[in-house]
């Protein structure tokens, strides 16, 4: 790293997430070679994020990730929420408000006369990782309880920390193994086609910095249920989709009204949420970024979206 900045000393270093050594070490060389550091945490300092292994975490903040956080230039939050719970954390520095990009060419989206004609079989899909914090175990409680008819649930995403095993043996105990479905893990190619294939896309996360996945279903014309763990309240105030408390009655008021609409009001909900999306095209993202990393280098005017209190 020393040597790296030794050759060629950049304008300003963007480190992404927090805890791990080699965002210290990037936050230490920064210091060193008084280069300005931009932080983004991306929801590792939300309030459920800092309660998993929290002893670990205090440890650290103790040691050195509140002086590396501290000293940043700038920090990146992708939503409201975010930057409002890094106040919450005693930051003070000026925080850019700049949400994950999306890849908006991921793939061809059905129509809504495609969607409304198609199966007799529906699916509900959850795409991401398969971890306690996902919310998945609420989710089956939910489904059990609603009995929805001609509804699959499929789950698809890496499992992590054998996770998924508990998931299936409770569906297995709610009686809807036959409901549940797991897929697998795909690579950014192949999990277009599974976008696809689906009429509705749920997650039921406890906590999420931005969840690029809804993005990516409203991309694909999918009407999304998330949680207010989520920073998606527009799902709500441009009809298309559910933004729910992350619990089981939450979900379960969620999923009785995503069942009892016909495919074609789905796909309606899912146009409007695919117009709704265009704002977090890459190019969109990217310049934004852009422009906040010009304000720290102090050659352009502050952006509107840097907040400096």
């Amino acid at each position: 790293m020393n040597d790296a900045f030794t050759r060629s000393k950049p304008d300003i270093l963007h480190c992404n997430g927090i805890w791990h050594p080699l965002n210290h070490w990037s936050a230490r060389a920064a210091r060193r070679h008084t280069v300005p550091l931009v932080i983004q945490p991306r929801g590792m300092l939300e309030p459920w994020a800092l309660g998993w292994r929290a002893t670990k975490k205090r440890l650290a903040l103790a040691l050195y990730q509140r002086r590396d956080l501290e000293t940043a230039a700038l920090l990146v939050a992708t939503a409201e929420q975010e930057a409002e719970n890094l106040r919450r954390f005693g930051l003070r520095q000026p925080i850019a408000i700049i949400p994950n990009g999306v890849d908006l060419l991921g793939g061809k989206v059905a129509s809504t006369s495609e969607a409304a004609a198609r199966k007799s079989l529906r699916y509900a899909l959850f795409l991401s990782r398969v971890h306690p914090k996902k919310g998945l175990e609420n989710l089956l409680r939910a489904w059990a309880k609603t009995q929805p008819q001609d509804w699959i649930l499929q789950i698809a995403g890496p499992d992590e920390g054998g996770h998924l095993a508990q998931v299936l043996a409770l569906a297995k105990r709610l009686g809807i193994s036959h409901q549940v479905q797991y897929l697998g893990e795909f690579d950014d190619r192949a999990k277009w086609a599974v976008y696809r294939d689906a009429d509705l896309f749920v997650l039921p996360t406890f906590s999420e910095n931005f969840g690029v996945v809804v993005a990516e279903a409203l991309s694909q014309g999918l009407p999304v249920i998330t949680t207010t763990g989520t920073p998606w309240e527009d799902l709500r105030t441009y009809g298309c989709g559910w933004w729910v408390e992350p619990s089981e009655a939450g979900l379960q008021q969620a999923l009785v009204k995503a069942f009892g609409l016909p495919a074609g009001r789905l796909a309606e909900m899912g146009e409007r949420g695919r117009d709704y999306v265009q704002r977090y095209d890459w190019p969109v993202i990217a310049g934004q970024m852009l422009d906040a990393y010009r304000w720290v280098l102090g050659v352009d005017d502050k952006p509107d979206y840097v907040y400096l209190e």
